[in-house]
């Protein structure tokens, strides 16, 4: 099987190298200089220096995200810096809350340490939105290693750092991967930045990993959305039971991707149907509210359990108090909670954040190439049509990601080349099934 996979990522990178090579000769004109990884001009003009990109200029609903065409091209300042042309992005719910100022306070400080003493109110616009990101490494800094012009990535964008809602982003060399070679574009934008989450959130604070997960229980609330639908993939790769709450109408879709158990939380009798199941050893908590309530009685006492949420207070705290008012509350509450819940049950309470973290994203990229991980894509738009993509998500009940195609063309011709590459692998397994049987 391994030798299968070997030949069509083979077949796959010559492709690819075929279509370059063919790109390279319509791009070659006069007063361009083009090289195989490149499709904008060294020369000092406009494709030089400008992008086209989605950017606010200020916190607030839909009508604030702009179009841009002369937005600055970014460029390699650090010798670890690794710049991509951007094929697909997806969006997340923080896309929305950031759009609105969510958090501004904090990461106007990540962004920019100084904008506290110089009290520029204006430093972090044009902001660009959108935490995913597929394409295409088009320049490297001197002291990447990992990573070559032409090499196709994925990666999850930290939110203190401009998006993926543009022609080209750069990103550090630590937080990017090598994308699956079985997914497109598309699919491969679905995942990378619930991925760190969900990683961030089993591993760190729950303390599971793929040799500790055998037959532990975890209780999923919310598993319809992005993060969600890939836990409970991660997880049951891992061997784990899983048990999980959605919507009646997204039971289907649960449990096609390997759910044990779906409860209805819409049913009058959802908590008495999860109190009647065994107990948990972990909690992932995606809604927040009165589900950390409820949910901390499912817990098994007393034996190392653990209730993660990734619904927190931390950026809503600093921006209706200010930082220091702000972390100050934060931690007082989570000192309380983590004192409260150890001592009457034994349960350990954790808080879940995202983690940029491409090494992980390795590991997953494994995971999805051998069929242990599907990207769950509800929705695709157009580069044009990012104000109807914000539209859909802000709709709620989600099923999977809402993605963006942002190179058109070259996403075209990777989804056909993955698409032949997963029939051709298909019929290579075949061949080799009937030859076994031969022998």
């Amino acid at each position: 099987m391994s030798s299968v996979r070997a030949m069509a990522s083979t077949r796959l990178v010559s492709l690819f190298t075929a279509r370059a090579a063919d790109s390279t000769k319509t791009l070659a004109r006069p007063g361009w200089s083009v090289c195989p990884w490149r499709n904008f001009s060294t020369s000092p003009s406009r494709l030089q220096s400008f992008m086209s990109a989605w950017v606010i200029d200020q916190y607030g609903t839909n009508g604030v995200l702009k179009f841009a065409e002369e937005i600055t091209v970014p460029t390699v300042n650090s010798p670890s810096d690794v710049m991509i042309k951007v094929h697909a992005a997806s969006l997340n719910p923080l896309d929305i809350f950031m759009r609105g100022g969510y958090g501004a306070k904090l990461l106007k400080l990540r962004r920019d340490p100084l904008s506290v003493i110089n009290n520029n109110n204006d430093s972090e616009f044009p902001l660009i939105l959108g935490r995913d990101v597929s394409g295409v490494v088009v320049d490297c800094g001197s002291e990447v290693t990992h990573f070559v012009p032409g090499d196709e990535v994925w990666a999850a964008v930290p939110p203190w750092k401009q998006g993926s809602l543009a022609e080209f982003m750069t990103l550090t060399e630590y937080e990017v991967s090598h994308k699956p070679k079985l997914l497109s574009h598309t699919e491969a934008a679905s995942i990378p930045f619930v991925a760190n989450t969900a990683l961030s959130a089993l591993v760190n604070a729950g303390g599971l990993c793929r040799d500790s997960s055998s037959n532990k229980r975890v209780l999923i609330t919310g598993g319809s959305g992005g993060v969600g639908t890939f836990s409970i993939q991660l997880l049951k790769a891992w061997g784990a039971h899983v048990t999980v709450t959605c919507s009646q109408n997204a039971e289907g879709l649960i449990r096609g991707l390997g759910a044990d158990e779906v409860v209805d939380y819409t049913a009058e009798d959802a908590h008495e149907q999860l109190g009647m199941m065994e107990k948990f050893d972990v909690v992932l908590d995606g809604v927040g509210g009165e589900t950390e309530q409820w949910t901390m009685g499912l817990l098994k006492p007393w034996s190392g359990a653990k209730y993660i949420t990734l619904v927190t207070p931390l950026l809503f705290n600093t921006d209706s108090m200010g930082l220091p008012g702000g972390m100050f509350q934060t931690g007082f509450t989570l000192h309380s909670k983590v004192m409260q819940n150890m001592i009457s049950s034994g349960v350990f309470y954790r808080w879940g954040f995202y983690a940029p973290d491409g090494p992980a994203l390795d590991e997953v990229s494994k995971l999805v190439d051998a069929g242990k991980i599907l990207p769950v894509v509800e929705a695709q738009f157009p580069f044009t049509q990012v104000p109807q993509a914000f539209q859909k998500l802000e709709q709620g009940h989600a099923r999977g990601k809402t993605v963006v195609r942002v190179a058109e063309e070259d996403e075209r011709q990777a989804e056909e080349l993955v698409q032949n590459t997963r029939a051709e692998t298909a019929e290579s397994e075949l061949e080799v099934q009937e030859t076994a049987k031969q022998n």
